[in-house]
């Protein structure tokens, strides 16, 4: 009764070892054209807009002593 168990157990690690080779064999490697124009789109003016708006310094109200505005 333990040998079929041990087998059993053998066989599913068995199988689960050549399911990963196999799904490795699978995967190509990323396309260096398309991961340089990704690179090149980032560093783009439209792509960099959004961040450097964010990094600007909201500019300060100019304000009296007395809290005015000056309008």
């Amino acid at each position: 009764m333990i040998i079929f168990v041990i087998i059993g157990v053998a066989t599913a690690a068995v199988l689960a070892a050549v399911a990963a080779t196999a799904a490795g064999r699978n995967r190509r490697p990323p396309d260096d054209i398309a991961s340089f124009r990704r690179q090149i789109d980032a560093l783009s003016p439209e792509a960099r807009r959004q961040t450097s708006d964010r990094m600007k310094p909201a500019e300060p109200t100019s304000t009296d002593d007395d809290g005015a505005d000056d309008s």
